[in-house]
């Protein structure tokens, strides 16, 4: 059976199931879960902090690897951001025999240009970046995952080498491409929730909209709106019971 790294806590039941984004790692839920009063399951995806890397990155194969790693089959919540969000939808398909009783979408990526789609092959094409210092590659770090400047670097998202320090992230990840979100909010049985940072460059309010005219705009917030105002976030997912 595949494993993830996985944080774990609390007691209540249904658990819920945090996703992370692409670039970062299971530490960026850290204060949200603490407002939590559940089990909470904090996975690093494939690739990603301790978790192994797949031999290829797909919407398909990264729910795959999240869906071995549950204690069960559920009933789960899912609070998803931006890739993880793209997860927890699919994981919500039914397709793979878990349980989930609820989504929270956060800020996923839901327009995608073929220059989108170009750089993100790029980046998944070239090797690991070596860095001479732990710093620099703290700095990497936070670009990568957008948190430059409202959370310091998880020390599991780095890896020491040979000549300095690289981020543990498997660059291949970067070419899971765009989803289908009409055919994930529409295959998805059960409840599901999108939200967007009213200042998120990726994920614009308005387009969350188009798909969804009841989706929750984050007033003032950004991309990680979960590390910028985690109670914001909480807030949410009080619409699923929790």
């Amino acid at each position: 059976m595949d494993t993830l790294n996985m944080r774990t806590g609390g007691e209540g039941e249904p658990a819920v199931l945090f996703l992370h984004g692409l670039g970062a790692t299971g530490a960026v839920w850290a204060h949200l879960t603490e407002l939590v009063p559940r089990r909470v399951l904090v996975p690093d995806l494939p690739g990603h902090g301790p978790s192994a890397p797949l031999p290829h990155y797909s919407f398909e194969t990264l729910t795959t690897a999240v869906a071995r790693a549950l204690p069960g089959s559920g009933p789960f919540l899912v609070a998803g951001h931006s890739l993880g969000g793209v997860l927890g939808l699919e994981l919500a398909s039914g397709k793979y025999d878990v349980e989930v009783a609820g989504v929270l979408a956060l800020g996923v990526k839901v327009e995608w240009t073929q220059d989108d789609l170009g750089r993100a092959a790029t980046f998944a094409a070239r090797p690991p970046r070596v860095f001479e210092t732990q710093a620099d590659a703290d700095q990497a770090y936070l670009k990568v995952s957008g948190l430059l400047g409202i959370a310091p670097a998880d020390p599991a998202g780095l890896r020491e080498t040979e000549g300095g320090w690289r981020l543990a992230m498997d660059p291949a990840a970067f070419g899971v491409g765009a989803p289908d979100m009409p055919a994930l909010l529409a295959a998805a049985r059960c409840p599901v929730v999108l939200a967007a940072g009213e200042n998120d460059p990726m994920s614009r309010p308005e387009q969350l909209c188009a798909l969804d005219p009841d989706a929750v705009t984050l007033t003032g917030l950004g991309h990680n709106a979960h590390v910028e105002e985690p109670a914001a976030v909480r807030a949410l997912l009080g619409r699923f019971g929790v």
